[in-house]
């Protein structure tokens, strides 16, 4: 059976809270176990997956960043996206990325709730459809 570890950055609960209870839910339906891990923030996702490449067959990164007023938002962003990527790349090992990047609470809200629109539905969704198209996972 196929693992997937799941960080979860929980700076924003509530939303957080929501990615992760539908990320699991579609995980369990198509038959893969999940474990969890949460951290403060979105910059300790791509550390906390390094520290476990070996122990999981996919990733998923959880969480939401809201643009300020500062050019914080495009830094951690980036980074955060870049360093999930090459870990993807180096490890060959499928990291979706649930994490919402939002303009505001409003817009973040939409995109955590419920099923249809939530990012970690659509994380979950392409990390199934590797793993299940991948012979060498």
């Amino acid at each position: 059976m196929k693992k997937v570890l799941i960080v979860c950055a929980n700076y924003y609960q509530g939303i957080s809270a929501n990615l992760l209870k539908e990320a699991k839910k579609t995980l369990a339906n198509a038959k893969i176990k999940s474990s969890s891990i949460t951290v403060p923030g979105v910059f300790e996702i791509p550390v906390t997956i390094s520290k476990n490449i070996k122990k999981f067959d996919a990733f998923l990164s959880l969480g939401c960043v809201i643009k300020g007023e500062t050019p914080h938002f495009e830094l951690i962003c980036r980074s955060t996206f870049d360093g999930l990527m090459k870990l993807s790349i180096e490890s060959k090992k499928p990291i979706g990325n649930g994490i919402i990047t939002a303009l505001n609470l409003r817009q973040a809200l939409v995109r955590s709730e419920g099923i249809k629109k939530n990012k970690g539905v659509e994380a979950a969704i392409a990390v199934i459809h590797i793993l299940k198209n991948d012979s060498t996972t």
